[in-house]
């Protein structure tokens, strides 16, 4: 079978989906693999990276997707710069497409996907279990942003991090707050405090206070929490009470903090509001908060996707693609989710989908015509 690898066309997408390096551990699978020409420049790997490695490269993203078994990609399809139409009218019929579907935000662009008879496997829907670690996207890209948003606060910050003495007085740490303590929260975490600050930590399920704990924050434990995760490990959607009674909390930890990185999403639905304005206007002139949902409409009321603004003398930074801006390691990690999950759904280079294993029928948006995955359904 014939794996397509398209250059991204988002603005600002550097990722790529498959690697020199996977893309050879692939083709001794008996996969063949065709990349558009300037595939993995964003991300650091040449044209003649990918032919060292047996892959064969295309000038005409056409002739590419026309050439094609399987297509995988990072962002979902859009219409194409060059070629007039979108993506997914380049896509032959009975074509499996694996990429960042995000069907429950967006479930006409399954449908249109059934209607046209082409086959997705959704990254972002990979059930987090045990066995599906391995092709976990979604938390492979979380690290990474976790990582950078934190690089991206300090630079921001007019102060040093670490507690520090010296002739001059004593410079007290940063003061950071974390809200959200998924993959991206846990991560920020860890990077906040290998640079010295002191790192306090909201999360609306008090499962995971231990882990906070065991990283060096502070849990902030909103009184009365009810457990807020759902059986897939996700956060679940919180009353409007207690979000209230969150954000009465969050406020004092919110004004006194020197950065403030926000993190909390909800599957197929809006992000939660968690700084309002009113927090950003009682925050300390110099104060940096990153909203780290503004793609699914922020977590902050006044982040703006796409940029970084000043408002009450507090910089917001509202980045809504952080993976990409650590290009190299989020394609490395990438294309080796999409290793896993191919060698999972296939034998001797033939992807077989069996509708009985949890995994496949989880991620499987749509197949033969129609939409399968039932949440996915339920939206249309």
């Amino acid at each position: 079978m014939v794996i397509a690898v398209p250059k991204e066309i988002l603005p600002g997408e550097n990722r790529v989906s498959i690697t020199p390096d996977v893309a050879s551990k692939l083709i001794k699978k008996n996969f063949q693999i065709h990349v558009e020409k300037g595939a993995g420049e964003g991300a650091g790997y040449t044209d003649e990276h990918y032919e060292k490695a047996g892959a064969k490269l295309y000038d005409n993203v056409n002739d590419l997707y026309q050439s094609a078994d399987i297509i995988t990609k990072v962002q979902r399809p859009l219409d194409h710069p060059t070629e007039g139409k979108n993506e997914l009218d380049l896509i032959k019929e009975g074509t499996l497409l694996i990429t960042f579907l995000y069907p429950l935000n967006y479930p006409e662009l399954a449908k249109e996907c059934a209607l046209k008879r082409i086959n997705v496997i959704s990254m972002d829907a990979i059930p987090r279990t045990t066995l599906a670690q391995k092709m976990d996207a979604l938390s492979s890209q979380a690290n990474i942003a976790g990582y950078k948003s934190v690089i991206m606060c300090a630079n921001a910050l007019g102060k040093i991090f670490p507690l520090m003495m010296t002739a001059a007085g004593t410079i007290s740490p940063a003061k950071v707050v974390i809200m959200g303590a998924g993959v991206a929260g846990l991560q920020a975490l860890g990077t906040a405090k290998r640079l010295g600050a002191v790192v306090e930590v909201s999360d609306i399920r008090s499962a995971v206070k231990e882990e906070v704990q065991s990283l060096g924050g502070k849990f902030i434990e909103v009184a009365g929490a009810e457990d807020m995760q759902d059986a897939g490990g996700y956060a679940k959607e919180a009353s409007a009470e207690f979000l209230q009674k969150q954000k009465d909390l969050i406020f004092k930890h919110v004004t006194n903090a020197d950065i403030v990185i926000t993190t909390a999403l909800v599957p197929g639905r809006k992000a939660p509001v968690l700084v309002t304005e009113e927090m950003v206007k009682n925050m300390r002139p110099g104060s940096v908060v990153l909203d780290m949902a503004v793609e699914f409409g922020g977590n902050c009321e006044v982040s703006e996707k796409g940029k970084v603004v000043k408002k009450y003398g507090v910089t917001i930074i509202g980045e809504p693609n952080l993976p990409s801006l650590v290009p190299t390691h989020s394609s490395d990690v990438y294309a080796k989710n999409i290793l896993a999950l191919l060698e999972h759904i296939s034998k001797e280079g033939k992807v077989e989908l069996n509708f009985d294993d949890e995994i496949v029928k989880g991620s499987v948006i749509t197949h033969n015509g129609e939409v399968v995955q039932e949440r996915t359904k339920s939206l249309l």
